[in-house]
């Protein structure tokens, strides 16, 4: 007997010793303590959900900024890199007919001269023949064709000229990543959108909830869901010649951590999750350790300056209430929604850690009481 009683007291003191209890996470008392006075850093804003003034604003998932809205250029604007088509007529004496070797002599009709593809240099500049090196650069077709028409006045009878655009690369823009054609896209009517160049690229290819699009303008960036695009006209602008756009694939998920039905990172289902389908798709509260009163969500706000703000909110589930507000609550991409482990549970996995530590030596007792009998 007192052999075993010493036994008794060496696992008692043994689980004294204990420091914690094994636990899925902190109780819901816990993080708000936690959060108000941490140990490290400031403090972290807990909002409790109890009113719809409490939901954030879903318009602060929606790209804080715009790109800016430029006046488009006309379309045939002329820059480094474009191929000009250049066309001189002449009527009578024709000039150009003496630089190939021919006689110039005068005829009644009118005569063509098609020059060969004309490339416009790096620094802006083109040249023709008898007009000489021209600087094109941020003028119009209209503009060039005056301009060869004017040195040409002198030396050919009222020549006249005609400028197309072979190959627009200064009115064109690039078009990257999950588009059904990826490439260099011209700017037909500079009206177009930048939905609409997705739908010129040959649209856009797997779910568009999964999917960025990446503006890259003047070298400023900003980033747009292709549904936020759709779906919101004050972000669909116009695009802009030099415009680079790639269209990348960045599914949105969050995370399930503490006493839930199941511990996951879940993707969004739709385009638009709310917190109550998000505590569904995670298995709601775990009917033995989860508390229904302590469902919290993590997520990073931008003050005014721009930083990021860590803010906690808390739904206390056993108010009705509740579950209308977590209707009105939109999820947001790498939010953290926890749920709390129950205060309760803790005396039971007491009782429970006693159990697993006397059941061997109980079974052994029994045993040799029966042996001896």
């Amino acid at each position: 007997m007192q052999a075993r009683n010493s036994i008794y007291l060496a696992l008692l003191a043994g689980l004294a010793g204990c420091a914690t209890l094994p636990s899925t996470g902190p109780t819901g008392r816990q993080i708000e303590k936690s959060a108000i006075a941490p140990k490290e850093g400031g403090a972290i804003q807990v909002v409790q959900v109890d009113t719809i003034a409490d939901v954030p604003n879903a318009a602060e998932a929606l790209p804080a900024a715009l790109l800016p809205e430029l006046t488009p250029p006309p379309t045939d604007m002329i820059g480094p890199g474009d191929i000009l088509d250049i066309n001189i007529y002449e009527a009578g004496v024709s000039l150009f007919s003496a630089q190939t070797g021919s006689a110039v002599t005068a005829n009644p009709g009118v005569q063509v001269q098609k020059l060969p593809p004309t490339r416009v240099d790096d620094l802006g500049d083109i040249t023709v023949p008898y007009a000489g090196t021209l600087h094109v650069a941020g003028i119009t077709t209209g503009e060039v064709e005056a301009m060869i028409r004017h040195s040409l006045e002198q030396m050919s009878q009222n020549p006249q000229v005609l400028v197309t655009l072979s190959q627009a690369i200064t009115n064109s823009i690039i078009v990257g990543g999950e588009v059904g054609n990826p490439g260099r896209l011209v700017l037909q009517t500079n009206r177009e959108t930048l939905s609409d160049v997705i739908a010129l690229a040959g649209g856009y290819r797997g779910n568009a909830k999964d999917l960025t699009l990446r503006v890259v303008r003047n070298g400023k960036s900003v980033d747009f869901r292709v549904n936020d695009l759709i779906g919101n006209s004050k972000f669909d602008v116009r695009a802009y010649p030099g415009d680079r756009l790639m269209v990348i694939s960045d599914p949105r998920t969050y995370s399930v951590l503490g006493a839930s039905g199941k511990v996951d990172q879940l993707p969004f289902s739709r385009s638009s999750v709310s917190l109550a389908e998000a505590i569904a798709n995670a298995g709601g509260a775990h009917p033995s350790i989860g508390d229904p009163a302590a469902i919290f969500l993590f997520r990073y706000h931008r003050d005014p300056q721009g930083n990021e703000v860590p803010v906690v909110y808390h739904l206390n589930m056993m108010k009705a209430g509740s579950y209308f507000l977590a209707q009105r609550f939109a999820m947001q991409d790498k939010d953290v929604l926890y749920f709390g482990t129950a205060a309760a549970n803790q005396p039971s996995k007491v009782i429970q850690l006693i159990s697993q530590l006397f059941s061997p030596i109980l079974t052994v007792t029994a045993a040799v009481r029966t042996i001896q009998n």
